[in-house]
């Protein structure tokens, strides 16, 4: 017990460490967007080019929360890596006329369908045929958030114990972003292909929006991602304290605004 404790204290010293260590710089164009949609909240920006964080309310992008649907890129790799999918494309949810909260998910689907449109019904799915072991082995892999999957494949990312914060976020999505994470590089490519939401010749801006719900003990809104600009990227990460449904439109917004402030958009 004495030195379960130990090793405790060490692993929350070596994270105090690497929060303190952050060079986060707090942006007063992205606090005056903030204020004038008068949301509680935090924007991060993250250049991994110079390591370098920029955005707003430090202390609440240090502060983990339930990941919501931008579970959904990382359950689209753990998926694929795993082999239970073979590729994007792979029609392997068959609906079979329940009743869904969208009409979008009222039918057979892949990642490429599902993500664009968080089918959450396919994910559920998804995740069931990973299975809690290979789930949880695969979340510790990514070292993502508090690594607490809990004993429900159908909700631990929405409703918990499953959390991460904006930074950490940041931090995974940049290494998706340039292939680095503990996953093939053709696995990785895949979900870099279906986050895309828009296409430039200069400029690519993959995205995802999350939200955990009304009904939840902690809700709150994401939406994350990252541009590639000029052969570099920066991701970003964006939460809101949202309970009401109809503010969902901010987060994108927010977000939008506050890339566009700092130069990237």
């Amino acid at each position: 017990m004495k030195k379960r404790g130990i090793y405790v204290v060490m692993a929350f010293l070596v994270f105090s460490l690497q929060i303190f260590a952050l060079d986060f710089i707090e942006s007063e164009k992205v606090e005056k967007i903030f204020k004038r949609y008068k949301e509680n909240g935090t924007f991060v920006l993250y250049n991994p080019q110079n390591n370098e964080f920029i955005g707003y309310n430090r202390k609440r992008a240090e502060e983990r929360f339930y990941p919501a649907s931008t579970f959904k890129i990382y359950n689209s790799l753990i998926g694929l890596h795993t082999g239970v999918v073979k590729d994007v494309d792979e029609v392997f949810y068959k609906y079979n006329g329940e009743k869904v909260f969208l009409k979008s998910w009222a039918r057979d689907s892949n990642l490429r369908y599902a993500m664009k449109v968080s089918q959450l019904p396919v994910y559920e799915l998804l995740a069931k045929k990973v299975g809690m072991e290979k789930m949880q082995k695969e979340i510790e892999r990514l070292n993502f958030g508090n690594k607490d999957i809990g004993k429900n494949l159908e909700e631990f990312w929405v409703k918990g114990p499953l959390k991460v914060s904006a930074i950490e976020q940041c931090e995974l999505l940049a290494k998706l972003a340039k292939s680095e994470l503990p996953y093939s590089k053709v696995i990785q490519k895949q979900v870099q292909d279906i986050t895309i939401l828009e296409s430039s010749e200069n400029l690519v801006f993959h995205g995802k929006t999350g939200w955990s719900g009304s009904r939840s003990v902690e809700p709150v809104g994401w939406f994350v991602g990252w541009i590639e600009k000029n052969g570099e990227i920066y991701s970003f990460a964006i939460n809101l304290e949202m309970k009401d449904r109809k503010n969902l439109y901010k987060r994108e917004e927010i977000a939008k605004e506050s890339l566009k402030a700092l130069g990237i958009l």
